[in-house]
């Protein structure tokens, strides 16, 4: 099984690339922001692989690293999202976005990629919300051992980010952003953050971008 390949950009074009690992090429399909990072043809680069294998094909599915790899992972475990959906959702949402989304429900920001409808964006937010805590609390690994109490507790913190970004939603801003921006400043408080002391700083943080 292929995990990873290391050689030089060989071709590419709106959703694949040619790896040329020691003179033989591999086919990889891949997200356009994986694409987007490649660099120029002839040039050495190195891409996590997730292999599919089926009765008639084996199929490489490449990503720039682990967190891009790991929501196709999950995305794909979810009934109707296939490996050519799950890359069309990760080519319009970054890894962090897409977990915010989830986390906040948005399944209008999900359901921006193709081949992605209300009734699927909406199964893919539902059964991936749990999944996506901790992915969406710290965007660049799967597990957050050492997250603030204000952010992992499920009774406490939990509940003060939802009411944060329920108040931000109200202001206007939308689920996703107000996720995002909202957790971040639970992070930084620590524990004890309460919605008081949440939502002023991430409408700081909002009203910077």
């Amino acid at each position: 099984m292929i995990a990873k390949l290391k050689g030089l950009v060989d071709s590419y074009g709106d959703d694949w690339v040619i790896m040329d690992v020691g003179g033989v090429g591999y086919l990889v399909s891949a997200s356009s922001r994986t694409l987007g990072n490649l660099p120029s043809i002839g040039e050495a680069h190195g891409l996590h692989i997730e292999t599919v294998v089926r009765e008639d094909a084996i199929t490489l599915f490449g990503f720039g690293d682990t967190v891009e790899r790991d929501m196709f992972r999950l995305l794909t475990s979810v009934q109707g999202v296939g490996a050519k959906v799950g890359l069309a959702i990760l080519s319009v949402l970054e890894p962090g976005d897409l977990q915010n989304a989830i986390a906040a429900q948005d399944k209008t920001a999900v359901s921006r990629a193709n081949g992605v409808g209300p009734k699927l964006a909406g199964r893919i937010v539902n059964e991936l919300k749990d999944k996506v805590t901790g992915l969406a609390l710290q965007p660049k690994g799967v597990q957050v051992p050492n997250a603030p109490k204000a952010a992992q507790s499920e009774n406490n913190g939990n509940a003060e980010i939802e009411d944060a970004v329920s108040a931000l939603v109200n202001l206007g801003y939308r689920p996703t952003d107000a996720h995002g921006a909202a957790v971040r400043a639970a992070n930084e408080i620590g524990e004890g953050a309460s919605v008081a002391s949440i939502v002023p700083m991430a409408l700081k943080e909002l009203s910077s971008v």
